[in-house]
């Protein structure tokens, strides 16, 4: 009996030693973790800062900053801002690591071509073959230079920029006449007094028309009362 009751005595202290350091190493293991976990910090958000401003960020929660020495070409963030960091904001990770970011610079810059004198046309197709963008296209009316081309440009040529704007003249203001209705006039006597106040007449063809006498306008373009300038074509058909 004494000897049963020696072995349930040693059995229990064994039970209860194995439950105290298994109880150490469970309240270890948590006192670890939590420590662990304590000494993480959630990375802030560093993109669109400068760097020096990223630095101070970063340096108050207890990180370094690490910049990409590449910069990245972005024409929508500003030159000298961050455009990305790793790890991205919001992620926990233990104090002291380092945070890469990229910074930005700004949109590419390339060298502008000399655009005045050119025509609208070329110019807008020279810029987008050495890719400019168009930012805007202004007009003046002028009888100093040729109707139709570049006068102007913003930067001007042999600078280096991602945008131009141009400066296109579209001609002075011409005087405009009303377009008489020639119709079952003599087409001859028409061209002939049109052509001397400077328009442009061609007779264009001739039809057989029943009852009318030959070389009477039968039709004509424009049509009697549109607004016409000098430099516009009139077309006559007339009679056979």
């Amino acid at each position: 009996m004494a000897l049963s009751t020696r072995v349930w005595g040693a059995g229990k202290r064994l039970l209860i030693g194995g439950a105290l350091i298994l109880t150490y190493f469970v309240f270890a293991a948590v006192a670890m973790r939590f420590a662990l976990k304590s000494r993480d910090v959630v990375v802030p958000t560093v993109a669109g800062k400068t760097v020096n401003e990223a630095s101070a960020l970063l340096g108050a929660a207890g990180l370094n900053l690490k910049v990409e020495e590449a910069r990245r070409v972005d024409p929508a963030v500003p030159v000298g801002q961050i455009i990305t960091q790793d790890p991205q904001a919001g992620v926990r990770t233990r104090r002291e690591r380092s945070i890469k970011v990229w910074v930005s610079g700004g949109p590419r810059s390339t060298m502008v071509p000399s655009l005045l004198g050119e025509s609208e046309r070329t110019a807008q197709l020279r810029a987008q073959q050495d890719g400019l963008q168009l930012a805007s296209i202004a007009e003046i009316r002028s009888a100093d230079y040729t109707a139709g081309t570049v006068v102007a440009q913003n930067p001007p040529g042999k600078s280096t920029g991602a945008k131009v704007t141009l400066l296109v003249n579209r001609g002075e203001h011409g005087a405009t006449y009303v377009m008489p209705d020639l119709i079952g006039v003599n087409g001859d006597r028409a061209a002939d007094l049109l052509r001397a106040r400077g328009f442009r007449v061609s007779v264009v063809g001739d039809h057989p028309y029943p009852g009318v006498p030959a070389g009477i306008v039968l039709r004509q373009s424009p049509q009697g009362g549109f607004q016409i300038a000098p430099s516009e074509p009139i077309s006559l058909e007339v009679s056979r």
